[in-house]
Parts: structure tokens; sequence; C-alpha cells
């Protein structure tokens, strides 16, 4: 004996709004895993393949590429904060400074390939600037909720330590001045200490 047709049809809706979810989340983890494979501006086709969709599903999901690296921001910047919003476990001084480096290092090792990315695209991007800039703003809360009083007190060493502590400048000990992920934090713990200090 067959269902109803009022049981069959909200049954066959779920299965497909399951399968589209689905789907969409599959683009979504292509669209992370490519540019964490550091290709920084993958091709529709190439996230299709990917996550084993059709072109069109693509962009049933998503308007146009913009909104997908939208979404992709979004999936980083969850990653990310989950570290960032951890409470500091060390004492304030040097040594919670040196943990703030540990964790922003952690932060930006995972940020960096999907920061060159959003750097390739941002010119055709009315998401990504916004979305780098809402991040600056929510480390420098963090930096200056955490300094000692007489280092976040004295804006020469305030504007020191937030450049220190930049992703500008992890990128630079990283790429440009190709150090390890130890030597960069090594770099930066050793000049915070002398800040500090």
């Amino acid at each position: 004996m067959t269902a109803p047709p009022s049981q069959v049809e909200p049954e066959v809706a779920d299965g497909r709004r399951r399968r589209g979810m689905d789907n969409r989340a599959r683009i979504v983890a292509a669209m992370v895993e490519i540019v964490r494979g550091d290709e920084v501006a993958p091709s529709a086709e190439r996230v299709a393949a990917r996550a084993d969709v059709g072109l069109r599903t693509v962009f049933r999901h998503f308007q146009d590429m913009d909104s997908l690296y939208r979404e992709m921001a979004m999936v980083i910047e969850r990653e990310i904060r989950v570290i960032l919003d951890q409470p500091l476990e060390s004492p304030p001084g040097a040594d919670r400074i040196v943990e703030l480096v540990a964790r922003r290092s952690r932060a930006f090792e995972i940020m960096a390939p999907f920061r060159r990315a959003s750097e390739a695209f941002r010119h055709r991007s009315k998401f990504l600037g916004t979305d780098y800039a809402r991040l600056v703003t929510k480390l420098r809360e963090i930096l200056e909720r955490e300094l000692p009083p007489e280092v976040a007190g004295d804006p020469m060493r305030l504007e020191a330590m937030d450049l220190l502590l930049s992703y500008e400048a992890w990128s630079r000990l990283r790429r440009d001045q190709g150090l390890t992920v130890d030597q960069a934090r090594s770099v930066l713990e050793a000049a915070t200490r002398a800040l500090v200090r």
C-alpha cells in the first residue's frame, strides 16, 4: 500500500533539501581544500570537479565566485576565531605576550593560503576587504586587552606591538625572509619581549 501524496511530497522535499545542503557543504569544502593547497584562484569548473558536482550545481548554490569566496572566508574565520578567542593562561606580562605570539602564529599559518587567495581576488570582491578589516580590528582589541597597561598606554609601544603581531609581519618573516614557523615565532617572541620590558 502506497503512502498518500500528502505524506510522500514532504519526504521528497526533505530529501532534496538534504541533498542540496550536502552539495553546498561539499562545494565549500572543495573550495577550502583547493585554496589550502595553494591554488589562489580556482575556477568554478575546478571546484565542481573537486566537489564531484556539476557546474550548474555550483551556481545553483552560489550566485557567483564572489559569494563562494565569501562562504569560504566565513568558514576560515570561524576556524581562526576558535584559536584567537580562547582565554590566555599565562599571567600578565612578557609570558602572556609570548603565548599571544604562539596563538597568532597558529592562526596566521591557517590563514595564509586564504589571505593570498583573497589578495588575488580582492579587486573583484566586495566582501573580502571588509572581512579582513574586521579581523584586523578584532586582533587589535585582543592586543589592547592583553598587553600590560604600561605598554597599552604607551602609543609608540602599542603601535609597534600591533605591527609585530600582525599578519603582515608574520607573512614577511615566513614568505619573504624564508623563516620556518619556529624561527618566525622566535623572532617575534624576542621582539615583543623587548617591548614589554
